[in-house]
């Protein structure tokens, strides 16, 4: 018997509409610049909030170990909030091999640990408008060093050329007098480490999330992190010297920072480009060095202006058009 084939193509407008039904919410052009801009807004946040944090708990430059108790119990509590929040929503904690949980540990130690550290100490040897924009130097890495690890990311004409004009900026940051800020290794020097580990970090988000979810692998990166901070913070003696309600405030918008702020971009550097991601970041160092100087007092120079702009143009030119 012979039946008669009744079907009828699809039309492309619905093939269209089933496509878009599949990606991730992470892959949808609109909802990446949302959840991008509301990472670095936030990120751009943290350096007034450490700077007035270190102040209200009444921790010094030279107080080591209180910086690593302050940088380890934001980013342990934050750890905690995320893996709470998986666990809630039927995430997959599966991670049964050693050699995975070798990878998150060296994730959490390059992506908190280290990296928070070196971020600590060079903030208070620094001004925080000054620090916001040395660490855009991180998004000039993460675009060379991706695309020496990842096919998908292309050395172009175009991104040397928003490299070179990123470091520019960066390099501004020194022209001037000494009234107006220089480089100090305590200061630039730890941020410039801080930005290293962060590009690192970042290039180790896409293998992360190929062994274990990736909300569940930024929880565990910085509930480690934030540990690994905390015990030797101890060790060195740091206490949280005047503990009151202005730093009370201070932390725990620095950990709602930490929470928000790592689980979204993880999320988007595990499912795009790294290129793509990156573009955003340009408004760190501006929202830093604005909200530095306003919530600070700190005096806004000529060249933090200079700078700031051609760190952004220079994120601006790499991601530019297609990649």
């Amino acid at each position: 018997m012979i039946f008669a084939d009744f079907s009828l193509p699809l039309h492309p407008h619905f093939n269209n509409l089933m496509e878009q039904t599949r990606i991730s919410i992470f892959q949808r052009p609109a909802w990446v610049v949302v959840f991008a801009l509301t990472a670095a807004i936030a990120w751009g946040w943290a350096f007034p909030l450490i700077k007035v944090g270190f102040s209200a708990f009444g921790i010094t430059a030279d107080m080591t170990g209180s910086k690593m108790l302050f940088a380890g119990i934001r980013f342990a509590a934050a750890g905690l909030i995320v893996l709470s929040v998986a666990r809630s929503s039927g995430r997959s904690f599966k991670t049964s091999r050693l050699i995975d949980w070798r990878f998150i540990l060296a994730f959490a130690l390059m992506n908190t640990t280290l990296h928070y550290f070196f971020f600590y100490v060079g903030m208070s040897h620094s001004e925080g408008s000054r620090a916001a924009i040395l660490n855009s130097l991180s998004t000039f890495l993460v675009v060379l060093l991706a695309c020496a690890c990842f096919k998908s990311d292309k050395l172009t004409s175009r991104k040397l050329l928003g490299c070179a004009v990123g470091f520019s900026g960066i390099l501004a940051l020194n022209l001037g007098g000494a009234d107006s800020g220089r480089f100090t290794w305590l200061g630039d020097g730890m941020i410039i480490l801080n930005a290293i580990c962060g590009a690192c970090a970042n290039l180790m988000t896409r293998p992360l999330s190929r062994r274990v979810d990736v909300f569940v692998g930024t929880g565990y990166s910085l509930t480690i992190g934030g540990v690994l901070l905390i015990i030797p913070g101890l060790l060195f003696g740091g206490t949280l010297p005047h503990v009151n309600a202005l730093g009370i405030i201070c932390l725990l918008l620095l950990i709602a920072i930490s929470a928000i702020g790592f689980t979204l971009y993880n999320k988007l550097l595990s499912l795009n480009p790294v290129g793509k991601v990156a573009i955003y970041n340009s408004l760190i160092p501006i929202v830093g060095a604005v909200t530095s100087c306003l919530c600070l007092g700190e005096t806004f120079h000529w060249k933090y202006a200079l700078a700031g702009g051609l760190a952004a143009l220079g994120i601006y030119i790499i991601n530019k058009g297609r990649n």
